[in-house]
């Protein structure tokens, strides 16, 4: 028959209170040496020890709900404490998403000026080739569009905002996403701009140009922007699996993928914003220079955001990447 020990919970308090004690007061120190720091890990080992001896052999509830916080201090004390979430938002908000923007803006220039390119190419084509502006839409059509259907589109309100949001963000992930193929973030790009551009030409056929224009530059100024950017990013990625540089492709990959993912959350905010500007500014009743007005300071606000806080974050050796206990420790390695 199996004998089951007794503790006198006086007698065992006695004989240990005093390391529980010691341990409650190193728990609560807010500096530790070396020494004290080692003495921490072992009375926690000793507590834990007792806590058990109690439950099995005594348990008695108020004992074990002593130890237990005192346990749960010191466990604090060796681990450390998490970061505060709101501190976490607000250094991905001020470090991480400007930094991820910031590594990436030559890229972003070097797409939105090819896009640009293309647009007014396609426009063009579109303004003085009849047949080319004829094999979009019959004339009556073009008639439609061009006195009615362009600028109705721009109904102010939530809903409008709302729905230009989820298929410009729907647009913008696409070209991240279809970057590891290069070609399918290209296709998306290519698209893109040749609407717009197309769209403008059949306007400018009509000596409409300055009501698309009009309509267009509130929001499209940041909207398009997004839209460059998702590119940019997408063909990074690529670029990387490319040409991953000294790194591993692999690790270098991981790397760029993250730094991707913190970049479409920006550019979903992003778009938000010019989804908000074309929901309540571009049909608004305002005067057309003051929508162009607002367009104008949302993008410069943008650009000041990656360069300003992007460029500080970069010099100070964010990437936009995980910080490496999050992402895992990379291994160095030679040639």
């Amino acid at each position: 028959m199996r004998q089951t020990t007794v503790v006198d919970i006086d007698a065992f308090t006695a004989v240990h209170a005093a390391e529980w004690d010691r341990l409650k007061e190193l728990s609560s120190r807010r500096r530790l040496d070396g020494a004290e720091s080692d003495e921490l890990v072992r009375l926690y080992q000793s507590v834990a020890t007792h806590l058990s001896t109690v439950r099995s052999a005594a348990p008695d509830p108020a004992l074990v709900t002593s130890l237990s916080d005192v346990l749960n201090r010191a466990r604090t004390r060796i681990a450390g404490t998490h970061e505060p979430a709101w501190r976490e938002v607000v250094r991905f908000t001020m470090v991480s998403l400007p930094a991820a923007f910031y590594r990436i803006r030559w890229w972003s220039h070097a797409v939105t000026a090819a896009c640009l390119l293309v647009a007014i190419v396609a426009g063009i084509y579109i303004a003085t080739d009849a047949d080319a502006l004829n094999s979009m839409m019959t004339p009556a059509e073009q008639d439609e569009y061009v006195n009615n259907a362009f600028a109705s589109y721009y109904e102010p309100g939530p809903g409008f905002a709302g729905v230009v949001w989820t298929n410009n963000a729907r647009i913008a992930a696409l070209a991240v996403a279809g970057g590891i193929t290069g070609f399918f973030t290209l296709n998306v790009l290519w698209q893109n701009s040749v609407g717009v551009g197309a769209a403008g030409g059949m306007m400018a056929a009509h000596d409409q140009l300055d009501l698309f224009l009009t309509l267009i530059a509130p929001h499209g100024l940041l909207e398009l922007t997004c839209i460059f950017v998702a590119g940019a990013a997408g063909l990074r990625l690529f670029w990387t699996l490319i040409d991953p540089g000294h790194r591993k492709r692999s690790v270098a990959m991981a790397a760029e993928g993250r730094s991707l993912i913190t970049t479409v959350i920006g550019l979903a905010v992003a778009l938000g914003v010019s989804g908000l500007v074309e929901g309540f500014v571009t049909g608004s009743e305002m005067y057309w220079w003051l929508k162009i007005l607002i367009g104008a300071m949302v993008l410069a606000g943008f650009w000041a955001y990656v360069y300003v806080l992007g460029g500080r974050a970069v010099r100070a050796g964010a990437t936009g990447d995980l910080a490496e206990h999050e992402a895992g420790a990379t291994v160095v390695t030679a040639g």
